[in-house]
C-alpha cells in the first residue's frame, strides 16, 4: 500500500499531538518514580545520585536564567503540532522592546494548547511576529523538580508562575520580556465546555498586582477555540461516580495545583473515537497592552481599579474578534 507526501504529514500531525498533556505529566512523573524509588534498588543507583544531586545543584535555574534554546524552540516537529489544529497567532498591536508586559491569557482550556503552541514554540512564528520580545511560559513549579522534563521545560523557555520567578524576569533582566500567564488555572479547567466561553477571573488579581508592583504593562490575550477540543463526561448530581469524579478533581486542584477531567476526543485514525484533541482551529489574539504605573505597595483600591480596566479591555478583544473567529454574534464572554 503506497502513502502519499499527504498521509505521512497527516500522521506527523497526529504523532506530534500524542505526547502532549496529559501524557507529558505521566511521563514525567513516571520517570521521576523509576528514577527514585526504583533504581537506587538496583546497580544503576549512582544514576539517581547524580540526578538528584544535579537537581539540587541547579535548583534556581528554573526560577532566574532559565536555558532557552532557540534550537529546541524551532523544531519542526511543533509544526506540525500547531498544523494539526491548526493554531494561529494575531497581532493587533506592537509591542515595544523598551517594555516588559504580563500577557493574560484566557481561557485556560483543558490543556492549554494554543498557549503553547504559540508562546513557548516558534511554530507560529511568535519572533517574527513580536521582534525583540522574549516569551516565558508560566506553568507550574512541580514540573520543575521532575527529571528531564524540567530540562525541556526551560529549553522551551517555561518559568514557574511563582512571585518570585515572575519578579525576577520583569524587573531584573531588562526590558522586552513578556510573561505568559493563563490566569483562570486549574479553577478555569473545570469550567471548560465546549460552544462555552465561561472565564474564572473575578478573584484572579495576583497578576494585576504583580504588574503595579513591577510596571509591566498588562496584554489581554484570548485563544478562540481553546474550549472545542474535547467532549466532557459528566454524571448525574447525587450518584457515585460524580461523588467520585468531584473529589478526584478537588484533590487534584489542592495537591497538584492541576485538575483532570474525564474527556474524550478523536482517535489516531481518521473519524476514531480516542483521547486526542478534536481538529478544530484555535486562534490566539493578542490584545493592545494596558499600561500600568509602577507602585511598589498598591493598595487594594488601586489594584481593583486596573482589574476593572482590564476586564474592560479583554471583553473589547472578545467583541472585535468573536465573529472573525467563528464565534456567532451573539456568543457573550461570561467572567466569574
Amino acid at each position: 500500500m503506497a502513502f502519499s507526501r499527504e498521509d505521512v504529514q497527516e500522521g506527523l500531525r497526529i504523532y506530534t499531538v500524542v505526547p502532549w498533556m496529559p501524557y507529558l505529566l505521566i511521563g514525567g512523573s513516571a520517570c521521576a518514580v523509576i528514577l527514585f524509588f526504583y533504581l537506587p534498588f538496583t546497580k544503576f543507583w549512582p544514576l539517581t545520585m547524580l540526578l538528584g544531586a544535579w537537581i539540587v545543584y541547579d535548583r534556581n535555574t528554573h526560577s532566574r536564567d532559565c536555558r532557552r534554546s532557540t534550537w529546541v524552540r524551532n523544531w519542526t516537529l511543533w509544526k506540525y503540532f500547531g498544523s494539526y489544529f491548526p493554531v494561529k497567532l494575531v497581532k493587533t498591536h506592537d509591542l515595544s522592546p523598551n517594555q516588559n508586559y504580563i500577557i493574560a491569557s484566557h481561557p485556560h482550556g483543558l490543556y492549554s494548547y494554543g498557549v503553547f503552541i504559540n508562546f513557548a514554540t516558534e511554530a507560529t512564528g511568535f519572533a517574527k511576529i513580536f521582534p525583540s520580545i522574549t516569551p516565558s511560559l508560566g506553568t507550574l513549579e512541580g514540573f520543575f523538580w521532575m527529571p528531564i522534563l524540567r530540562e525541556f521545560l526551560m529549553c522551551l523557555g517555561a518559568r514557574p508562575v511563582s512571585e518570585s520567578s515572575l519578579k525576577y524576569i520583569l524587573t531584573q533582566k531588562g526590558s522586552g520580556n513578556a510573561m505568559i500567564i493563563v490566569v483562570g488555572g486549574a479553577a478555569e479547567v473545570l469550567l471548560t465546555r465546549p460552544g462555552e466561553t465561561v472565564l474564572f477571573l473575578r478573584q484572579r488579581k495576583g497578576f494585576v498586582k504583580l504588574a503595579l508592583m513591577t510596571g509591566s504593562h498588562i496584554v489581554p490575550c484570548y485563544s478562540f477555540g481553546e474550549n472545542d477540543l474535547h467532549q466532557f463526561v459528566s454524571f448525574p448530581q447525587d450518584t457515585w461516580m460524580n461523588y467520585f469524579q468531584e473529589t478526584f478533581q478537588n484533590t487534584c486542584k489542592r495537591f497538584l495545583g492541576t485538575s483532570f477531567r474525564g474527556c474524550c476526543g478523536q482517535g489516531i485514525t481518521r473519524g476514531s473515537w480516542g483521547f486526542l484533541p478534536l481538529r478544530r482551529p484555535i486562534t490566539t489574539v493578542v490584545g493592545e497592552p494596558l499600561p500600568i504605573p509602577k507602585i511598589e505597595n498598591p493598595d487594594k483600591k488601586t489594584v481593583d481599579k486596573y482589574h476593572a480596566l482590564y476586564i474592560s479591555a479583554l471583553h473589547k478583544l472578545f467583541e472585535r474578534y468573536k465573529v472573525e473567529c467563528g464565534f456567532p454574534e451573539t456568543q457573550e464572554l461570561l467572567i466569574i
